[in-house]
């Protein structure tokens, strides 16, 4: 999709970025899980104060897929990744987390997560880190899929506490 860009997140983009994280995250997960645990988990993960927080975060970047022919809001999809401290869990510094890679359902298919993730991988390679890890639900199977197409490959795992809901996330690597 040759109309497809990719824009570093800044504060001004927190109403953006908001709404296609609470969009994206929807659409992947509402069938799985309680209307309960669903709107609790978006109220504390996509808070205009915690988003703002995590943009300020200077070991954290976000980018958003913006479909340049919309005319209305343009942001399709966006990525979130993580250095040194700011890292779920591994904190390592020769590591780089991703930590999402969302894209909205009409655009899932047409290399929009393609090109998120390989931005990803270009800013991995820049930090010259050994290694990219993240973590996916243990049933999803086309994020799976994808990340095992991209070399990942599972080493452990660990709970990801969506409102009440404990359930499985896989943690993946790629070594580079």
């Amino acid at each position: 999709m040759s109309n497809i860009t990719l824009k570093k997140v800044s504060i001004a983009d927190v109403a953006k970025l908001q709404k296609i994280g609470m969009t994206t995250f929807s659409e992947t997960f509402r069938e799985f899980n309680t209307p309960e645990n669903l709107n609790k988990y978006l109220v504390e993960s996509f808070s205009i104060e915690k988003l703002r927080s995590e943009i300020n975060n200077t070991h954290s970047e976000f980018y958003l897929a913006l479909d340049d022919a919309k005319d209305d809001t343009n942001a399709i999809g966006y990525l979130k990744v993580n250095f040194g401290e700011s890292q779920t869990e591994l904190k390592d510094s020769k590591s780089f987390e991703i930590e999402r890679i969302y894209v909205l359902k009409e655009y899932q298919g047409k290399d929009v997560g393609k090109l998120l993730y390989q931005k990803a991988l270009a800013i991995a390679q820049q930090n010259n880190v050994d290694y990219i890890w993240l973590g996916v639900w243990e049933h999803n199977k086309q994020a799976l899929d994808f990340y095992k197409q991209q070399g990942f490959e599972a080493f452990d795992q660990h709970i990801f506490k969506l409102g009440n809901d404990e359930q499985t996330d896989l943690l993946m690597c790629l070594k580079l």
